[in-house]
């Protein structure tokens, strides 16, 4: 079984509690609620696992039984093709009962081993087939903060504290 987060992370609150007794009290609960919450997804998760089960086989079935079907219609189209289409006139060919269409896919590119295809664009001079993107290195400014907040558009958040609750359990193993 997957481990989920134990640890909760959240900005500092108000105090709602009042002594050292009541926040002892407050995260017994709140890993008792944590556990709770473990204990019905596991549950809804075995609920879905049985239906999931039960519904696999008829669903492959009419899969099956749809994809022979649809063959079957697409085999007697392509061989009727020019007298649903007008003589290729139109891409749709019509039925009481519905429609086939045949549709062309628009181009597409397909880059197998991109560093290399780069450097062969490069080499060739084919330089109008490279994109060069620019961004901001966020790197750079955190290493030097103070020149980067004389830009305009530029802050620097820092000295944000989280406030972290980790109620003790046993892993199982």
């Amino acid at each position: 079984m997957a481990k989920t987060a134990s640890r909760i992370k959240a900005p500092t609150q108000a105090v709602r509690v009042q002594s050292r007794e009541e926040v002892e009290i407050a995260i017994k609960q709140l890993g008792d609620k944590q556990r709770e919450l473990q204990r019905l997804t596991t549950a809804q998760n075995d609920e879905i696992a049985v239906i999931t089960e039960r519904y696999a086989e008829p669903l492959q079935a009419l899969k099956g039984e749809i994809g022979d079907q649809q063959q079957a219609i697409q085999a007697w189209c392509e061989s009727h093709r020019d007298e649903l289409t007008l003589n290729g006139k139109q891409k749709t060919g019509y039925f009481n009962t519905g429609e086939v269409q045949w549709r062309t896919n628009p181009p597409s590119v397909r880059i197998t081993k991109a560093d290399q295809v780069v450097e062969n664009l490069k080499t060739l001079g084919m330089l109008e087939f490279i994109r060069t993107k620019e961004e901001i290195n966020k790197d750079a400014i955190l290493l030097d903060p103070e020149k980067a907040k004389t830009v305009n558009g530029i802050s620097i958040k820092s000295g944000v504290e989280e406030f972290v609750i980790k109620p003790f359990e046993q892993d199982v193993k």
